[in-house]
């Protein structure tokens, strides 16, 4: 009986794929013959059955951006981004879209050390760098036999330090792993949709108004109170914005 079950849900999977895919190749079909509403109806189809991947989101950024829609294109640019953070082609499309809208914030300078630490970070997904710290722990396991079976002293030493590196590389795998599993569960993101947003110094209409922000700027969502979303820019400047005027990543 239990084997009959997994045989449904293979099947079930195995027909949800391939109908994923059969929409994911008709929408990148409507997109090159220049009809991109319709391409975004059909990727949005795909994310709407409970599919998602860097490919359709980044596909949906694109065609977006094709229809100077630029809140939108940088929203999935930026999801996409959240799921392959090496990927260049997402990055590059990422910054034309941002050069479109209106808000220019300045980013706070950032220290070296934590600059190339983001980087490496970013170089994989939480997945990636699980699958790495996997292989380094396979490597140095592998490096510790060879150790004990060699008879020449350059071997072991050969095998002794390539233990060692295995070893330590799989823990900052493993410590990267969690700061990039850490920045995406509990880092939230979101861009302005609102044409113009009064970005209020605390959650009510009768407060003062701190800033402006526009369609396609990027921020980050530190609280929420009610319909208010308590959010942080680039800059370091901090309001709150109505859930309304803006879509998280």
């Amino acid at each position: 009986m239990k084997r009959i079950v997994l045989l449904l849900c293979f099947l079930i999977s195995s027909l949800a794929f391939s109908q994923s895919e059969e929409a994911f190749q008709r929408g990148n079909s409507l997109y090159n013959e220049g009809k991109f509403q319709e391409a975004i109806d059909t990727y949005l189809s795909i994310i709407n059955n409970g599919e998602e991947s860097a490919e359709v989101y980044f596909n949906l950024g694109n065609a977006y951006y094709k229809l100077s829609q630029i809140a939108p294109s940088i929203l999935y640019y930026e999801k996409a981004l959240k799921l392959d953070p090496g990927d260049a082609d997402i990055k590059n499309n990422l910054q034309f879209a941002n050069n479109s809208k209106i808000d220019v914030i300045e980013v706070l300078p950032e220290g070296i050390v934590s600059r190339t630490t983001n980087s490496l970070i970013n170089t994989f997904t939480f997945d990636g760098w699980a699958w790495t710290s996997v292989i380094l722990i396979l490597l140095f396991v592998a490096s510790v036999l060879l150790y004990f079976v060699s008879y020449t002293s350059l071997k072991k030493r050969l095998f002794f330090t390539t233990a060692i590196l295995g070893l330590v590389l799989s823990i900052s795998s493993v410590l990267f792993a969690y700061k990039q599993y850490n920045l995406v569960q509990n880092e939230k993101y979101a861009v302005i949709f609102s044409e113009e947003s009064e970005v209020k110094s605390a959650p009510n209409l009768r407060s003062e108004v701190s800033f402006e922000l526009h369609k396609g700027t990027k921020v980050k969502i530190l609280d929420k109170v009610n319909n208010w979303n308590k959010i942080k820019l680039a800059d370091g400047k901090i309001g709150w914005i109505p859930t309304e005027d803006l879509r998280e990543i």
